[in-house]
C-alpha cells in the first residue's frame, strides 16, 4: 500500500461570489493524492485543498513534502494492521527533520497534503471522515453541527445594501448566525454596515463581526468601545497575532465575547495566547484552522494544550467554511464550525445537497470528505486525476 503520485494545482478563489470583484489575488493549493489501493474498479484518490486565506503552497508541497510521501516504506505509512494508510504516520514521514517553530507557510503545505491524507484514508475504510476520525479518537461523531455563515467582506461599490442582501440570503438558506468583516475602513464606516446588518439578523447575539489582525492598540481599543454597547455574538481577530499585549488590553476592555486563534499555527503559539492573551476561557472563542494548523495533527495537539489549561472543547469553533472543517468538528465534538457558503468557491459552503436547519448542518455521508457531491470542487479535483 503506498502513494504513487501527488499533484498540486495553485489556483485562484476570491472572497465574493461574483469573482470579477476585486479579492486581493488570493490563490490556494489543490491536491491529488494517487494511490496504489483499488475501490470498485478505480484507484483511491485523496483530494485535499489549502483552506482560506493563506495563498497557494505550490513550491513547498511538490519540492519538500510530497518527495517525502512518495519515497516512504510501506511500512511506514501503513496502520500496524496493514489495512489502511495512516495520516499520522504520514504526517511525522512529512516533518522528518524539520525544526520545531518556523511556522510561516510551511504548516500550510502539511496540512494541505494532511486533509488528502485523511480523505484517503476514509475512502480505503469506506467511512465519513468525521467517522473514521471519531472512531481513532474513541468518539462518537455528532450528527449535525452548529454552523454559521462567514462572509460579509466589503463591497467596492454600494457595500451596506450588497452586505444586507447577503445575509439576507444566509438566513434564507436556514443559518441563524453570521459573521462579517470590519477593521479595514474607519470605525464610523464599519458601524454603518454594522447597522445595515443588524436591520437584517434577528438580533445583534446573531451577529459576530471579524477585523481579521487589522488593528493597533489604539485602534482596537476605539473599536471595543465603539461595538461594546451592541451586544455581539463575538469579536474576532482584534490585532497582529502575537501581539497578546493589545489581545490583553482589548480583553480587559471589551465586556463581550472575543475570537483568536485563526492566524496562529502551533501548540506553542496557542499555550501563549492562552497565557498572555487575556482571553476568558469559559466565555471566549478559538478559531484555529484544522488545515493552517499542520493538519489534524497539529490541530489535535493545540485541542490538548487548550483543554488541559481549561478550555472546554466547545470553545473550538474552526475558521476554513468548508467540508473537512465540518467532518472535523463534528469528529471532535467541537463548539460548531464556520461555513462559507458564498465566497471561496469552489471549496466554501456544504455539498450540494447539504441543508442547514435551524443553524445546524451534518458533513456528508459518502466516504472520505465528500468533495464528490460538491460539483464545482469536484470538477476542479478531477482535472488533477487521468
Amino acid at each position: 500500500m503506498r502513494i504513487v503520485e501527488i499533484r498540486e494545482h495553485s489556483i485562484p478563489i476570491s472572497r465574493h461570489a461574483d469573482p470579477a470583484l476585486p479579492s486581493g489575488g488570493l490563490t490556494t493549493s489543490a491536491v491529488a493524492l494517487l494511490t496504489d489501493v483499488v475501490r470498485d474498479g478505480r484507484p483511491v484518490v485523496g483530494y485535499g485543498f489549502a483552506s482560506m486565506g493563506r495563498y497557494a503552497q505550490g513550491g513547498l508541497i511538490r519540492e519538500r513534502f510530497a518527495p517525502r510521501l512518495l519515497r516512504a516504506r510501506d511500512a511506514d505509512l501503513v496502520s500496524p494492521d496493514g489495512r489502511n494508510i495512516d495520516p499520522f504516520r504520514a504526517w511525522t514521514l512529512m516533518m522528518a527533520g524539520e525544526k520545531r517553530g518556523g511556522h510561516g507557510e510551511r504548516c500550510v503545505a502539511v496540512g494541505t497534503l494532511d486533509m488528502a491524507l485523511w480523505d484517503a484514508a476514509a475512502k480505503i475504510a469506506g467511512l465519513p471522515l468525521a467517522r473514521l476520525l471519531a472512531d481513532r479518537l474513541g468518539r462518537q461523531p455528532e450528527p449535525a453541527v452548529r454552523v454559521y455563515a462567514g462572509g460579509g467582506y466589503y463591497y467596492p461599490r454600494d457595500d451596506t445594501s450588497r452586505l444586507a442582501e447577503e445575509l439576507q440570503r444566509m438566513l434564507r438558506l436556514g443559518y441563524t448566525h453570521a459573521k462579517i468583516k470590519i477593521g479595514s475602513a474607519p470605525v464610523a464606516q464599519d458601524l454603518r454596515r454594522l447597522e445595515a446588518a443588524l436591520k437584517v439578523m434577528p438580533g445583534p447575539e446573531h451577529l459576530a463581526v471579524d477585523a481579521m489582525n487589522a488593528y493597533g492598540v489604539e485602534a482596537a481599543l476605539s473599536a471595543a468601545s465603539a461595538l461594546a454597547p451592541y451586544g455581539l455574538w463575538w469579536f474576532e481577530d482584534v490585532c497582529a497575532p502575537l501581539d497578546f499585549q493589545t489581545q490583553s488590553a482589548v480583553a480587559a476592555a471589551y465586556p463581550g465575547r472575543l475570537a483568536a486563534g485563526e492566524a496562529l499555527f502551533s501548540a506553542d503559539e496557542a499555550r501563549l495566547l492562552d497565557l498572555y492573551g487575556g482571553l476568558r476561557r469559559q466565555r471566549d472563542v478559538l478559531v484555529f484552522d484544522p488545515v493552517h494548523c499542520y493538519g489534524l495533527t497539529g490541530f489535535l495537539e493545540i485541542v490538548d494544550v487548550l483543554e488541559a489549561r481549561g478550555w472546554p472543547r466547545t470553545s473550538f469553533w474552526p475558521h476554513g467554511g468548508h467540508l473537512f472543517a465540518l467532518h472535523v468538528a463534528s469528529a471532535l465534538g467541537l463548539g460548531g464550525a464556520e461555513v462559507n457558503p458564498f465566497c471561496f468557491a469552489p471549496f466554501g459552503g456544504l455539498h450540494d445537497d447539504g441543508r442547514v436547519q435551524q443553524g445546524r448542518a451534518a458533513p456528508p455521508d459518502t466516504p472520505g470528505i465528500g468533495w464528490e457531491r460538491k460539483a464545482n470542487a469536484w470538477a476542479l479535483f478531477t482535472d488533477l486525476t487521468p
